[in-house]
């Protein structure tokens, strides 16, 4: 069974979800808003052609989305704070304290009268609105997971379209080191204004989708879709550094805990590789994890870095099967000499079978539940903090799968606490369908289905699933769904 105390809640991000009005609720300062409406990329086929302000609405129709939260058992919800939104316009003059090595930034300080400064630039209205947000949440019984970067970054800090078509320009994003100090003064300053509202933090989520999905794989329709890898390894370490200047000074600020978002995977190999399997697992799921909790990055120890990780989240959806390579890259330090099997974990055809015979999700997403209980497992081994799964669901627009997938993944959890593994919570993605990205509303992650004509979510079966999961605190009562999800997938497809 899961404790009492077991937080039970879902994620979004903001870009995906509070758009929907095309009037008030735009944010037409960000990276993403001005990438997804590039004729080039729409004429490529990079993005979808759907555009975010015809999106779910939340920045109006937040009330409705808590409540359907809380009377669906929910306790708590994750959420960003879009930077552009509170900081529309750069914050580069804002003077503040950097002590930096000829290669690093290894210490921001952020004092009152810099916060003061910030807060002249700062958009009030916006402050004001996620505020209201965040008290909502709050009188409808849910805890306040504030995440600060969620992909998206102001176009005054990030150009993805000059970047693309290697224009010359300052706004790299994570590819700049200057990038790192506006990070902290945005960390400062939203701690100092929202803090009393908030129950805790992650600083990024999924930072190394932003390094591999940017400049490795330039298909994916992420920003800024080029392959360079010395750019990936730039943005890889740059994070690493931002997620630990801003842990300082949020910790100046608050004595909530402050945590960090990781997209990770199981690797598998299709000869039982053991060496292959540990040294992919090594840089893909490690290597920027031990830098911030135990200062170990890529062959050197920095006492700036370590020790910056009160808890960690975890976003799962599948394995990642691998095969050695007789080609080899190089990603500044980091030699890559093996590639991805198709027909397994992210790269099975849509809405079939893997070449496992395990049920694919509208997205080409095999769906392997062992991996979760597998992941938990060797993450509390390595790291001994607390975990939070903070991503973990299907696209599924019929539900047909994502009962299934749900009970599987929620019993993983389940086992994982039963076993004694310090896992405090799992968050669904998503609790509403949404923005997905580059797919944009093409992929439905929902527990309620989302109306994007009428702005209205209604809750899919599998909601009411998680509700009496909830409920009981197990997954007990659904078992029987582990042993019949072909059965169930091929009679209804």
């Amino acid at each position: 069974m899961f404790p009492k105390d077991f937080l039970f809640g879902a994620s979004m991000s903001g870009f995906q979800v509070e758009m929907g009005y095309a009037k008030g609720d735009l944010d037409p300062n960000t990276d993403w808003f001005v990438w997804v409406r590039e004729p080039e990329n729409l004429i490529n086929s990079v993005v979808s052609g759907h555009l975010p302000e015809y999106g779910v609405g939340y920045w109006y129709n937040f009330p409705t989305i808590h409540k359907l939260a809380s009377d669906f058992g929910m306790n708590v919800l994750r959420t960003n704070i879009e930077w552009s939104r509170i900081f529309p316009r750069p914050t580069y003059d804002v003077d503040v304290k950097v002590e930096q090595t000829e290669s690093d930034i290894t210490s921001v300080q952020i004092d009152e009268r810099a916060l003061r400064e910030l807060d002249e630039l700062a958009d009030k209205e916006a402050v004001e609105h996620y505020r209201e947000i965040f008290s909502d949440m709050r009188k409808k019984g849910l805890k306040v997971f504030v995440n600060l970067v969620h992909f998206t970054l102001p176009i005054w800090l990030h150009d993805p379209v000059a970047v693309h078509k290697r224009q010359e320009t300052d706004k790299l994003g994570w590819a700049s080191k200057r990038s790192i100090v506006e990070f902290a003064k945005f960390a400062a300053y939203v701690v100092w204004k929202f803090d009393d509202l908030v129950d805790m933090y992650s600083t990024f989520n999924e930072p190394n989708i932003v390094s591999q999905m940017g400049y490795v794989m330039s298909v994916s329709g992420f920003p800024p879709a080029v392959f360079d890898t010395e750019k990936f390894f730039a943005t890889f370490v740059n994070q690493i550094v931002a997620h630990a200047r801003a842990y300082d000074v949020m910790k100046t600020l608050t004595n909530k805990p402050v945590g960090l978002i990781y997209a990770a995977s199981i690797y598998e190999s299709t000869n039982s590789d053991a060496e292959l399997e540990e040294s992919v697992g090594q840089f893909m799921n490690f290597a920027f994890l031990d830098a911030i909790n135990s200062g170990v990055l890529l062959f050197q120890t920095r006492e700036d870095l370590a020790g910056r990780l009160d808890f960690l989240g975890l976003n799962y959806y599948t394995r990642t099967v691998i095969q050695r390579s007789a080609q080899e890259l190089s990603f500044g330090l980091v030699n890559m000499n093996w590639s991805i099997v198709p027909g397994y974990g992210y790269s099975c055809q849509p809405g079939g079978f893997s070449r496992d015979g395990r049920p694919v999700s509208d997205f080409g997403w095999e769906t392997y539940p062992e991996g979760l209980l597998k992941l938990l497992r060797m993450m509390n081994e390595r790291y001994a903090l607390p975990i939070y799964v903070t991503e973990n669901g299907v696209a599924d627009a019929r539900d047909w799968l994502r009962p299934y997938h749900l009970v599987a993944h929620m019993y993983a959890v389940e086992r994982a606490v039963e076993e004694g593994l310090n896992v405090k919570g799992y968050l669904h993605w998503s609790i509403v369908d949404n923005y997905e990205w580059a797919k944009g509303y093409h992929m439905r992650f929902g527990l309620a289905e989302t109306n994007y004509q009428t702005k209205s979510y209604n809750p899919r079966p599998s909601m009411y699933i998680f509700r009496e999961i909830v409920k009981e605190l197990s997954t007990e009562k659904f078992r029987s769904y582990l042993s019949s999800p072909y059965q169930i997938w091929r009679q209804k497809g």
